[in-house]
């Protein structure tokens, strides 16, 4: 039976073209990503992360809006975006990538994917870099059209999803390496292809150019899924925070600096691109960081879920940092945690306390990712990193 549900934002917050399949394959609760639905709920979410590291997982990301930039300015401009050096980015690659701005404060962190040698997309986290695109666009004096295109990507990840993908399109889609994409059909259905995704597992992004074929894309896919255990799902912040993987406006924000989160080999301040926030980051890096991103293992009994408020962190009776995302991973049997702390205690073995709903609790600094640090899962049998 078809269900049938108003979740009462209004008209100004779209629906993806795989809202409908959702709801029949039981999502009870959305959010809203990039003004649009999101699924949040589609029942237990510790069972949501065993389907995922232990089978495979469909989720709804159309959220992930599409900025698209064309013309023949095109890679000089997606330059001028990011401090990352773009200069050996291939057609055909996809790159993890930061967008700053003058002050080198952190607007979103978007995979891009370099369709031809001027056509771009940057898939977002949740921010309205469309309008930041076109607005310096205008004075750039560069020849780009920039636009959100009808793009609305799928993820299918977990160990299965492989399987799944060769029963879709063939074993040649087995070549696809990590952090690259294909272009491809499906009966039709014009997709790209790509060996990315926000799980830390192997996994697959299938952007659908037709928005009028979602429904009948989720059906394929779960169809041929159910041999190998597919369920429908939601990105699991259990296995995101678990890999130290950022959600954009928790774990970084625009005040946040990539030098703060260690992610200094995103960033090319030395490069002949004039790329926004450059004098800044290089200000930055020559005189250092006063806080820096860092893993915390949380005692006491599991997290009921994730931490929806900053809880503050305490030294000697000092607020010295706060935990930006913190969750019980079941697999670890750990209460786990993201935390931006001052750099003076931001040493691993140092004790802080932690401010949680349920009170104080004893916290102590540890290496982050969690699991599997080097991402070999999710680069599994590829050589061509991101």
């Amino acid at each position: 039976m078809e269900r049938k549900a108003d979740f009462g934002f209004g008209t100004q917050v779209r629906k993806s073209p795989y809202f409908d399949a959702t709801l029949r394959w039981g999502a009870t609760a959305f959010s809203v990503y990039n003004h649009m639905y999101i699924p949040r709920d589609f029942g237990d979410p510790e069972q949501n992360f065993w389907n995922l590291v232990n089978e495979a997982i469909l989720c709804d990301v159309a959220a992930e809006r599409q900025v698209e930039i064309t013309g023949p300015d095109a890679a000089k401009f997606v330059q001028n975006l990011t401090p990352r050096d773009l200069s050996q980015m291939a057609v055909g690659q996809c790159k993890y990538i930061l967008i700053t701005n003058a002050d080198g404060g952190i607007l979103n962190d978007p995979i891009l994917l370099r369709l031809a040698e001027n056509h771009f997309w940057i898939s977002l986290a949740d921010s309205d870099i469309l309008l930041w695109a076109q607005g310096v666009a205008v004075n750039s004096s560069l020849d780009v059209t920039i636009r959100e295109p009808d793009v609305s990507p799928l993820q299918l990840q977990g160990p299965q999803s492989g399987e799944i993908m060769k029963s879709l399109f063939g074993d040649d889609i087995t070549d696809l390496r990590y952090f690259w994409l294909r272009e491809i059909e499906l009966d039709g259905i014009p997709l790209i292809v790509s060996r990315t995704g926000w799980s830390s597992e192997l996994g697959y992004e299938l952007y659908l150019q037709d928005g009028s074929r979602g429904d009948e894309l989720w059906e394929k896919i779960m169809a041929a899924g159910q041999p190998f255990g597919l369920r429908p799902g939601h990105t699991s912040s259990i296995r995101r925070i678990e890999g130290g993987m950022l959600s954009y406006h928790a774990d970084a924000d625009i005040d946040t600096n990539p030098y703060e989160l260690g992610m200094d080999r995103l960033v090319n301040p030395d490069m002949e691109s004039d790329f926004i926030g450059k004098a800044a980051l290089k200000r930055i890096r020559d005189n250092g960081v006063s806080r820096k991103q860092v893993g915390l293992r949380i005692e006491g009994a599991p997290l009921k879920g994730p931490n929806t408020t900053f809880w503050p962190l305490n030294h000697d009776g000092e607020t010295v940092g706060k935990v930006t995302s913190a969750v019980y991973s079941p697999r670890l049997d750990q209460n786990i945690a993201l935390a931006m702390v001052a750099v003076d205690h931001a040493r691993i073995g140092t004790e802080l306390e932690v401010q949680t709903l349920s009170g104080p609790a004893k916290a102590l600094v540890v290496e982050k990712p969690f699991f599997d640090p080097k991402k070999k899962i999710a680069a599994s049998a590829c050589t061509s990193a991101n």
